[in-house]
């Protein structure tokens, strides 16, 4: 973060975290408790003046995020440095900055982005546990793996998603999916999910898909039928969404940001 002082409003992006378990989603809303709400409380109480930030995606309630990247306009006379260890001392502890720096002007954390990467958490142990059970979806030690990633591997490249969600805006439903892999460490399995984007509920719709399949309920084949369809109403239920985290999202070198 540099050290730069500064005399006028300034453009910043941060990469924040947060447990997403008491809060209504990420986007501000009338009534209820949400990231952005409280991140927007801190900033004005800050600066005396509103500030309203952008994220990079809008996550639901329930949801976590490690990597999620937000972008505002502040007035701030001092360093940036300065801004981070204020907001971070006055963010409740279920929210924090991971880092802080000046944004070139045409930054956009949402239209820049190049890519979202998603970590789905399931709990593979027998019975129920308390504390484990607030980042993860239990669901028990029978689970085929090998062909829930068969399955996954289908999903790799350039679809129509409609089945598995729905468009944030508009109704483009294509997203092209980079990469969706399976991770067992006993006795917890993570899927992390890369896409250039994704649609309401499409990481949770397919997770319970791919759920499904591992516990032999649906085919590996019936990913294809269920992409063929573009029927949001053969979809499964989301999965749980205390087992969801936006883990990361990448965008182009400053330089090569689109005018």
């Amino acid at each position: 973060m540099s050290q730069e002082v500064l005399t006028s409003e300034g453009y910043y992006r941060a990469i924040i975290e947060y447990d997403g378990s008491d809060f209504l989603g990420f986007q501000i809303q009338r009534q209820g408790r949400t990231v952005q709400g409280e991140i927007e409380s801190v900033l004005r109480r800050l600066t005396q003046q509103p500030v309203r930030i952008t994220g990079a995606g809008r996550t639901d309630a329930g949801v976590h995020a490690t990597g999620q990247v937000v972008a505002f306009r502040a007035p701030w006379k001092h360093a940036t440095e300065d801004l981070f260890r204020a907001v971070n001392a006055l963010l409740p502890e279920d929210i924090a900055f991971r880092s802080l720096e000046k944004a070139p002007r045409n930054f956009h954390p949402r239209f820049s982005a190049l890519r979202r990467c998603y970590r789905y958490q399931f709990g593979l142990w027998t019975g129920h546990s308390p504390l484990r059970s607030r980042y993860a979806w239990e669901i028990g030690p029978k689970l085929d793996i090998r062909a829930m990633q068969q399955a996954a591997d289908r999903l790799i490249g350039v679809h129509d998603f409609a089945t598995f969600g729905q468009p944030p805006d508009g109704e483009i439903t294509i997203r092209q999916v980079f990469s969706a892999e399976f991770i067992h460490r006993s006795p917890w399995l993570y899927l992390d999910l890369c896409a250039n984007a994704f649609l309401r509920r499409m990481v949770r719709t397919i997770t319970t898909t791919l759920v499904q399949i591992g516990q032999g309920v649906r085919s590996v084949e019936d990913i294809d039928l269920l992409l063929q369809a573009k029927d949001r109403s053969l979809a499964p239920p989301p999965a749980p969404a205390k087992g969801l985290i936006l883990t990361m999202v990448e965008y182009p070198p400053d330089d090569a940001l689109a005018p």
